[in-house]
């Protein structure tokens, strides 16, 4: 079913330090008289090169393969048949994602014990037993939807869990926002589109703390204990829908909080027009480096993406 299996892998906490200060003495050194544990730091270390290791002699002789380091995903080009491999926490799994059109992801956990791998069906320990069947196209799949921001000068940008837009630096941006047929001037911290994928992640903790905020002012202004439901339901992965919430919104006498939350579909997108003359962005999956600017004069309109992220499934998951 494959022609080819690209490994992506991603650089530990230890060699980023290793990178950051030139050697390993002196990234001890910095970590140590910071507190910290430095051994941890090795630890995670010698668990990934040992899973990278597994993964590498588990690959059978004669299968055409090729490891990939995460920071140079911009600049490859995937074929339509390749089988592509994650070994990394979620956020390795979303960003591959984006540069993929259709190509299945096995997502592999090199290490359960410190990765809590909502995105990671498989472990390095299970990934040899199933890997033949996967090859021979044998396998069921999830699919995950994506939110897409689309510019009105034609750029676009993609999430597998979450789209910000937003205020650059922690200050509010102003912008008009339409929904549903309703349009209103609007000053926040910034808005978040949350997808199925990103339901336990961002999304979750906005509820939780709008939650918590109404039961303490509840108590504390009105003199009434306002119990919180318990728990919080989260979406499926391949919802044809997003969620968005607005962050801090300021009512003025100029701007509004009546569009603060709702359900972004095919039929009814998320339309917002910056009035923000400088400091406004938009960026995805918390990766604040790759965003696009979002300055008075640009409109941005978030749907529902037509590309998917297919995901290699375990039978019964």
């Amino acid at each position: 079913m494959f022609d080819k299996i690209i490994v992506i892998t991603k650089k530990t906490p230890l060699q980023e330090l290793i990178e950051k200060f030139n050697s390993r003495s002196q990234a001890r050194f910095y970590i140590e008289h910071s507190g910290q544990d430095f051994g941890e730091y090795e630890a995670f270390d010698d668990v990934y090169r040992a899973a990278l290791d597994s993964l590498r002699r588990a690959i059978p002789e004669g299968v055409r393969h090729q490891f990939v380091e995460r920071s140079f995903l911009p600049n490859f080009l995937f074929g339509p048949k390749d089988l592509v491999v994650t070994l990394g926490p979620d956020g390795l799994v979303v960003n591959t994602a984006k540069y993929l059109d259709g190509q299945f992801i096995f997502a592999i956990n090199p290490d359960r014990t410190r990765i809590d791998g909502v995105l990671l069906a498989f472990t390095i320990e299970s990934f040899s037993y199933y890997f033949e069947n996967v090859i021979a196209g044998k396998f069921p799949a999830k699919t995950v939807t994506m939110a897409q921001a689309s510019l009105s000068d034609g750029q676009k940008l993609l999430g597998v869990n979450d789209i910000f837009i937003g205020p650059k630096s922690h200050v509010s941006l102003w912008y008009d926002i339409t929904h549903e047929g309703m349009t209103e001037k609007q000053c926040s911290s910034g808005i978040i589109i949350s997808t199925g994928a990103g339901s336990t992640g961002w999304f979750k903790s906005i509820i939780a703390g709008a939650r918590a905020i109404t039961k303490g002012y509840s108590r504390y202004f009105e003199g009434v204990e306002c119990p919180a439901p318990d728990g919080i339901r989260k979406f499926e992965w391949d919802s044809g829908y997003l969620f968005f919430s607005v962050r801090e919104p300021f009512e003025s006498r100029t701007t509004k909080a009546g569009i603060v939350f709702g359900r972004i579909t095919p039929g009814s997108p998320l339309v917002v027009s910056s009035l923000s003359p400088t400091g406004g962005v938009i960026f995805s999956d918390g990766i604040e480096s790759d965003y696009l600017e979002f300055n008075s004069g640009k409109t941005a309109t978030i749907t529902v993406a037509d590309k998917k992220v297919n995901l290699v499934a375990c039978a019964g998951k």
